[in-house]
């Protein structure tokens, strides 16, 4: 191994920190969604964050599928600016979907719904797949930012449609949930 590919080798420190901190954001979530009771109830302060939320989501995309096109025209600093932009959108949306849970709670669908069955599985598929997602991302920039290209390159083929398929579902779960109220 050369001088120039030890340097590229990604420490396995440095992943399983990226992990770290992800596990503990998902219990977080898990704890704020499960277990912590919310301050606002009754809905009456920033009754508009899952509004928010939808749209973040839906620039997040947006910025995903710009990103996806220039990468497969080759255009690197347009690619690493969409990238940039969904990654903001989905880090602003995460403080506001913090936010939103530590206010108003768990947004309850109506399990009488025929879209039910459908609404849960689509839930559980977006959830799950958010908590993989996140160290996914997290690894996937760190690999760019460093100059890990090839690691990158290989790590961004699952993220992106992992990435993609969470931010889409966050849009439709909103509307399921707004359309359904």
């Amino acid at each position: 191994m050369t001088e120039s590919q030890a340097n590229l080798r990604t420490p396995p420190s440095i992943i399983a920190s990226i992990i770290a901190v992800s596990a503990v954001a998902s219990a977080f979530i898990c704890w704020l969604v499960y277990f912590h009771a919310p301050i606002d109830v009754a809905g009456t302060q920033l009754r508009s964050l899952p509004l928010v939320n939808a749209i973040l989501n839906a620039l997040s995309t947006i910025a995903l599928v710009v990103g996806y096109r220039y990468i497969r025209a080759r255009q690197i600093p347009a690619h690493r600016a969409a990238m940039f932009a969904a990654f903001f959108f989905s880090s602003i949306f995460l403080v506001s979907y913090l936010t939103n849970f530590a206010l108003h709670g768990e947004t309850h669908f109506n399990r009488l719904s025929p879209w039910w069955p459908f609404y849960w599985k689509l839930l559980l598929s977006h959830v799950l797949l958010s908590i993989i997602a996140l160290p996914m991302i997290l690894i996937t920039f760190f690999l760019s930012l460093t100059g890990r290209f090839p690691g990158h390159k290989k790590l961004a083929r699952y993220t992106y449609p992992i990435w993609l398929y969470v931010s889409i579902t966050g849009v439709v779960v909103y509307w399921m949930q707004s359309a359904i109220h």
